[in-house]
């Protein structure tokens, strides 16, 4: 049996919004005294101290300061069941909690979330973690929806559920100009690179495929992050692998062009959930638009049919 009770944890909610338990004790129409009585029971059954007391004054402590902030969260919920359960149907204003993995392309993401923004009734949080990140906030259902580019691995994949939303085409991005094939091939051996780092699909792809055309690549500069390689890529004089949609304002206004693409190398983007009885009602509708979108067939190439663009 938890020892949370929450009647004691909404006065505690309340002083802390307010910070000021006389003026918070009349708002809530009981006496200073038994407001008081009730944080203290709360603090004695948590065993911690939520306040400090210096005179009339109530000051947070750490364990106070994390207490409000999951406080808010769960009176939020709390207001939305609330209009969830009078309705008698599915809240669509709820708010969905989408995760994404850090490292990877934040054009996707917004492409991703676009039909959510002009939604004013609906509110969304987005919120960046590493991959073990993602799946423990599914887990402890702190999240609908996660996005990443790494397939779920372990032994407890039977408690997702995740779908490939995109394959993306890998290609050589650079700043133009420059007298390069079309195909990798001799004209790429003196290139400096900036590169994916690690573990990395495309990583290993174009390490596979210097081998194969016997390049020797300068490699300039690595990041395991694609914003900092888009950087990386659009203030520097070296060539990059990535998919296009990571630097797609870049190729549309010209400061960047694509050279080539790396032969059968794809970056697979993944939308992760945990398998529950009930989902957030504007999920499915957005899994079904992006599934609707250019982006989803690989189409979001500005050079359209793999040619250079130089």
């Amino acid at each position: 049996m938890s020892r949370l009770n929450y009647h004691h944890l909404y006065y505690f909610w309340q002083v802390a919004r307010h910070g000021n338990l006389t003026q918070t004790a009349r708002n809530l129409h009981i006496s200073q005294s038994a407001l008081s009585s009730q944080i203290k029971q709360l603090e004695q059954a948590m065993q911690v101290q939520l306040f400090e007391r210096q005179g009339r004054t109530l000051t947070l402590t750490e364990s106070g300061y994390q207490a409000m902030n999951y406080a808010e969260e769960i009176f939020r919920q709390g207001e939305e069941l609330e209009q969830l359960l009078s309705s008698g149907g599915a809240l669509s204003s709820a708010t969905i909690r989408i995760g994404t993995l850090s490292t990877m392309s934040r054009n996707f993401i917004e492409q991703f979330i676009q039909p959510l923004v002009n939604q004013r009734e609906c509110r969304y949080v987005l919120q960046s973690m590493d991959q073990t990140g993602l799946l423990h906030a599914l887990s402890d259902h702190q999240l609908d929806l996660a996005l990443t580019n790494i397939a779920v691995r372990g032994t407890n994949k039977q408690i997702w559920q995740y779908q490939q939303l995109a394959r993306q085409p890998v290609a050589v991005i650079g700043w133009p100009g420059k007298a390069l094939s079309p195909t990798l091939d001799a004209s790429y051996q003196h290139q400096a690179w900036v590169l994916p780092y690690g573990d990395n699909p495309i990583r290993s792809g174009f390490d596979a495929i210097s081998a194969q055309y016997q390049l020797k690549p300068y490699i300039m500069a690595e990041a395991n992050d694609m914003a900092m390689l888009r950087l990386l890529t659009r203030d520097n004089d070296a060539l990059a692998v990535m998919p296009e949609v990571v630097v797609r304002d870049e190729l549309d206004s010209g400061m960047l062009t694509r050279y080539a693409l790396l032969p059968s190398v794809y970056e697979p983007f993944y939308a992760v959930s945990i398998k529950r009885q009930w989902v957030h009602p504007k999920l499915n509708s957005l899994l079904d638009a992006f599934s609707a979108s250019p982006l989803a067939h690989g189409d979001d190439l500005p050079g359209g049919n793999g040619q250079s663009n130089t």
